[in-house]
């Protein structure tokens, strides 16, 4: 394992040793009460130190906490299709899943796996988020892969052959599943699109064609939906300010300050779509074209699979009719008082961002966030109805 020493997770003995540091961390305390209100400030500490292995750490310490989170910040978390893993028999597999929050979405994806007797999987998460050594352990005990970012273009080829090859070994080995985001950073605008660079990652590592290095990667498609967008009001102030001045830079600390909004954030109801594997024809359709056209068969697929897998709320349909200026679902998907509620939890959100950005503009931002999912998924109906009559 000497070649994956920079990107594997942590051993059982490197994770003891973990357990005993976030233990002692001092900011401990509080997160035990937040989590666990009625217990005494010492009840993850006392948790962490009865468990002697990862896989305890998953069962015992993440499972109660994942659960206490969706108990105090959401009104409720679901999952469908389930069975397209349990189909697999056992098979390691590689799902691709939107990102929209960042510990969440790959925490639902476990809590779901284990809920559901399988074997957790291990997780890919880029090394910008390890912002100090508890949210290391953290993450590092949860089967993080640490995927390298802000690097050299050299750096970046070599990094990411390293993590192609980590990854495809695990699950051609029957090791572990392997879970990874279809974009670097999560999706802003509402707007989920697999990266093109993100599959010739996967083929790095492959030996044996386009056709079969993707084929024995088994890809899951998923597709995880919240009621009410993670840091919804900072998506839309950094893309304002992106809008207006062409870049945004990330304050220090930024990415921890949005993994705590995250979690603490009201959220309404989740919803996690497990989609069945990319089949061979889809797989065979993109081998047969040139070039970069491959791998963009591959993300078309995907990104279609990952849009066709939202589930949508009312916020959805919502937002759509306020960024269009239309009422073409009230009465039908929502009510008008669900519309007075939204346009006041807008305002609310938006006023505590800077008194200096537009707020018309940031407001409209802010709809569009929550509208282009149902602008996606109507997209991809038209495409596949047209497809259909042309067949």
């Amino acid at each position: 394992m000497s070649e994956y020493e920079s990107i594997r997770p942590y051993s059982d003995s490197e994770a003891i040793e973990a357990f005993a540091r976030i233990a002692r961390h001092p900011a401990l305390p509080a997160i035990s009460k937040y989590l666990f209100p009625k217990q005494p400030l010492n009840h993850l500490a006392s948790m962490l130190d009865k468990v002697h292995s990862i896989d305890e750490f998953q069962d015992v310490v993440m499972s109660g906490v994942v659960g206490s989170v969706l108990v105090k910040t959401s009104e409720g978390f679901t999952y469908s299709g389930m069975e397209n893993i349990l189909n697999l028999k056992g098979k390691k597999f590689l799902a691709v899943s939107n990102h929209r929050d960042i510990v969440l979405d790959p925490a639902l994806i476990l809590y779901s796996m284990h809920d559901s007797g399988l074997p957790y999987a291990e997780l890919c998460v880029g090394s910008n988020l390890l912002q100090g050594k508890l949210i290391e352990d953290l993450m590092r005990s949860n089967r993080m892969i640490k995927v390298i970012r802000g690097i050299s273009a050299r750096e970046l080829y070599l990094s990411s052959q390293r993590l192609s090859k980590y990854i495809r070994e695990s699950i051609t080995s029957g090791a572990s599943s392997v879970w990874i985001a279809q974009r670097e950073g999560r999706a802003k605008d509402g707007f989920d699109i697999t990266e093109q660079g993100l599959l010739k990652m996967f083929d790095l590592s492959g030996e044996k064609g386009f056709e079969q290095n993707f084929k024995e990667l088994c890809i899951v498609p998923m597709s995880i939906s919240y009621e009410y967008e993670s840091c919804d009001a900072r998506k839309a102030r950094e893309l304002l300010i992106r809008e207006e001045t062409g870049t945004y830079t990330k304050k220090p600390n930024e990415d921890t300050h949005s993994i705590m909004t995250g979690i603490r954030q009201t959220k309404g109801h989740i919803h996690l779509e497990i989609s069945k594997p990319l089949t061979d024809e889809e797989i065979e359709r993109a081998a047969d074209c040139r070039g970069n056209d491959r791998y963009q068969g591959i993300r078309h697929a995907l990104t279609d699979r990952i849009v066709d897998g939202y589930k949508l709320f009312k916020t959805n349909y919502m937002g759509y009719d306020l960024m269009n200026g239309t009422s073409e679902y009230l009465g039908v998907k929502y009510l008008p008082e669900d519309l007075e509620f939204f346009k006041a939890y807008t305002e609310h959100k938006i006023g505590k961002l800077e008194r200096n950005l537009d707020r018309d503009r940031l407001r409209d931002i802010f709809w569009h966030i929550y509208g282009n999912p149902l602008a996606a998924k109507k997209e991809l109906a038209t495409r596949q109805c047209s497809t259909q009559h042309e067949g």
